[in-house]
């Protein structure tokens, strides 16, 4: 068996180089390295294993990695000093074994005492103090977890070891490598080990153990090569080459065990392993050692690296090694642990406890209503204390509709867009009856903005519902995880809610219509900001004047090479200059209409001139009725032709009706531009007061109203079943934190 000696007279085998290192001043307890933190982690081991795989903790270990029939089970063996795992020449760590050595201290004068026993973590309040019983409870456990076969679990297996021959590390055996399957393996067996091994290694807190055998080249070694992935600079792996007696005649080890082959900061251990026949002789593990002492002692090669050889030399590096890495992890250990208690509190807290009184139900329900109501106005006031960095939302949302997509929108419409010069004429025509136009008629130009004030009704509708869809998600994002407990009571509120929004939203439509048909039943042409009709035919004139001048210009350029007579030449500008003149004649007699402007139109010759042009030959605006001729009149009678079913104005256009139209659109668009900025500054205003600050107000309120029942206390807080699931196991999880929080203030420090 394996003896630890604490003192330097104390040795493996006299004489041998071998010996163990005497205890310094600062370590006179050197059988006892590491009793104080090893085994504080083993304890939190021991407590985190209650949460199985939902442990985010990663704890400090050592982890046991090669290919099958590496010689890793015979090294664990060593170290423990009994023969206790499995045997086969097939695979044999199916599940992943956390072992756990424990040193005990030493007396002999106490015969009743055991010295050595083993325990199982899935078999509490059990001492196992035959070796050959653990390996069946090994073997029975694999089997109930994969059967008889070769299959393969993650499950853990937790064996803990007392005795006064060991030092203090922890260690997991994971399974060995294989490349073929055997058994009910699946094909990819090698992959799915590989990803077992790597879910342990590739944290920082896990110290590897790779194993290599020395009659295998060590640049191949499925040990290092995994060990490689997950540590690539080495700097916690360290490196064990096993059966360094079956080399082959002529080679050593010295340069694996030197890292000139592959280098490891934390070096290499050469160990000599019992064969398969000393298995089947049963040969002792203290005979084992002796052997493997008188192997290096035989060999002069690796007497002046006594320190990298041997199993004892193994348990001393290993435990160095786990002991300097715990107290270096443990303080962010700690404060992980701290942040993790703070989160499980948090959610404890939002799962809430279950309580039966009328009274107790009644204030949880009042509690819920109440910060469903103020998380509600939070965000549409913005001073939601979960407001986004990444982007708009609440408040933000409907400043942005209202200012970015409604009155913009309303800032591009141009009123006179869908209307072209045929449909104004058609409407002055319109406007005068039978008579022909003295004045500026007032009934085409309200017609026709009345019809353009329409058109702002779709869009203001628009913007409410676009508001009330905000208004929706703002609801959605109300809800806490306090209320998820209840889908009753969620659904409840959503209805309520939903409800409440649309009865918000009736009265704002119905507001903004009213303002629409407002500016719709009475068009204000003394409003300050409206061009009236003088301005009008002014800007109308000059634009004329202006379209005339270029005109001319252009028909002079293009006469120039033509040589046409002198008098044609002259008679062009007297012809071009006749309008205007009449026109500013006949503005500045008129007696004006209610606008005040004066009768800038033609006579009615000139009228009957223009729509004599029409190619429909539009008789006059007055029709004479039908004189019925004698029967036995001798001549012939004159038939008048049928007017066409559907009329349209002239195509001929004269200046007059040029002038109108110009002024119409001036008219309509000073107008429209008018009613625009009202619809633009109170449509916002309509929705904010009986949308969304009535919402604001009143949700409170309408919650109490409809939901605040007695007789509806207990089928709305009835809680959601995983909910009662999750508690439980929070609170699970949430009491082993605390107990691995009070391990690590009473035993570190």
């Amino acid at each position: 068996m394996l003896q630890l000696p604490a003192t330097e007279a104390a040795a493996w085998v006299p004489g041998s180089p071998f010996r163990l290192p005497p205890p310094s001043p600062a370590s006179s307890d050197f059988p006892f390295l590491g009793e104080a933190v090893i085994p504080l982690v083993n304890k939190l081991q021991d407590i985190f294993s209650q949460l199985g795989s939902s442990s985010n903790i990663d704890l400090p270990q050592v982890a046991v990695v090669g290919s099958q029939s590496s010689g890793k089970s015979s090294v664990l063996e060593a170290l423990v000093g009994r023969d206790f795992l499995p045997r086969g020449s097939d695979i044999c760590t199916r599940r992943p074994l956390v072992l756990q050595l424990v040193q005990t201290s030493r007396r002999p004068e106490d015969r009743t005492e055991l010295l050595e026993w083993g325990e199982f973590l899935h078999v509490p309040g059990r001492r196992f103090t035959d070796f050959g019983a653990i390996r069946k409870e090994i073997q029975a456990e694999t089997d109930r977890e994969l059967g008889t076969n070769k299959g393969i679990s993650e499950k853990q297996i937790r064996l803990k070891i007392f005795s006064p021959n060991v030092l203090n590390i922890t260690l997991v055996d994971l399974p060995g490598i294989t490349k073929v399957p055997v058994g009910d393996q699946p094909t990819d067996i090698e992959a799915r080990i590989r990803t077992m091994i790597l879910t342990y290694i590739k944290h920082e807190t896990c110290i590897i153990l790779a194993v290599s055998p020395a009659n295998a080249d060590l640049a191949n070694s499925d040990a290092l090569q995994m060990a490689r992935i997950a540590d690539p600079d080495g700097s916690r792996t360290i490196g064990v080459i096993t059966k360094l007696d079956i080399m082959d005649r002529g080679t050593d080890a010295r340069n694996f065990l030197l890292g000139n082959v592959i280098p490891l900061r934390l070096g290499y251990i050469g160990v000599v392993n019992r064969c398969q026949e000393d298995i089947i002789a049963k040969k002792s593990i203290r005979d084992a050692l002796t052997y493997e002492e008188s192997f290096f002692r035989s060999k002069p090669v690796y007497h002046n690296l006594a320190d990298r050889c041997g199993i004892p030399q193994l348990a001393i590096r290993l435990n160095t090694i786990l002991v300097q890495h715990i107290k270096a992890i443990l303080p962010d250990l700690k404060a992980r642990i701290g942040i993790q208690l703070v989160t499980l509190q948090k959610e404890l807290a939002s799962y809430g406890e279950i309580t039966e009184s009328k009274s107790g139900l009644g204030a949880l329900l009042l509690n819920i209503l109440t910060k469903y109501s103020q998380g509600f106005q939070s965000v549409v006031d913005g001073k939601n204390e979960e407001m986004s960095t990444t982007e708009l939302s609440g408040g933000a949302r409907i400043h942005y509709i209202f200012q970015s997509i409604f009155v913009r929108s309303l800032e591009e419409v141009d009123p006179c867009d869908d209307l072209n010069n045929d449909d104004i004429r058609t409407a002055i025509q319109n406007a005068t009856g039978p008579k022909n136009v003295l004045f500026v008629p007032e009934v085409p130009f309200e017609l026709l903005v009345r019809r353009q004030i329409a058109r702002l009704l779709e869009p203001s509708l628009q913007c409410a519902r676009f508001i009330y869809d905000e208004l929706v998600k703002i609801s959605h994002r109300c809800e806490t995880l306090e209320l998820q407990r209840f889908p009753h009571l969620r659904r409840r509120i959503e209805e309520v809610v939903a409800s409440f929004l649309r009865e918000g939203l009736s009265p704002a439509e119905t507001m903004i219509g009213h303002l629409i048909e407002m500016e719709m039943d009475y068009i204000n042409t003394s409003h300050p900001a409206f061009i009236g009709g003088s301005k009008a035919v002014e800007m109308a004139l000059n634009q004329q004047r202006h379209a005339k001048t270029l005109a001319s210009k252009d028909v002079q350029d293009l006469e120039r090479p033509s040589s046409l007579p002198e008098k044609q030449a002259k008679a062009a500008p007297r012809v071009s200059a006749a309008a205007p003149e009449k026109a500013t004649t006949s503005s500045s007699s008129s007696s004006g209409s209610s606008w005040g402007i004066s009768s800038i139109f033609s006579s009615s010759e000139v009228r009957q001139s223009a729509n004599g042009s029409s190619k429909e030959h539009v008789p006059a605006r007055s029709y004479a009725e039908p004189v019925q001729a004698p029967l036995e009149s001798s001549f012939s009678s004159i038939q008048l032709r049928e007017p066409p079913a559907t009329l349209r104005a002239s195509d001929a256009q004269g200046e007059q009706e040029t002038l109108e139209i110009a002024v119409t659109r001036l008219l309509l668009k000073s107008y429209y531009d008018i009613v625009r900025k009202n619809i633009q500054d109170l449509v916002p205003k309509a929705i904010m007061h009986f949308l969304v600050n009535h919402v604001k107000r009143e949700l409170h309120t309408v919650f109490i109203r409809k939901l605040y029942r007695e007789n509806l206390f207990e089928e709305m807080l009835q809680e959601k079943e995983d909910i009662a699931v999750k508690r439980k196991r929070c609170k699970e999880i949430l009491r082993v934190l605390q107990q691995a929080a009070w391990e690590l203030d009473t035993n570190f420090y």
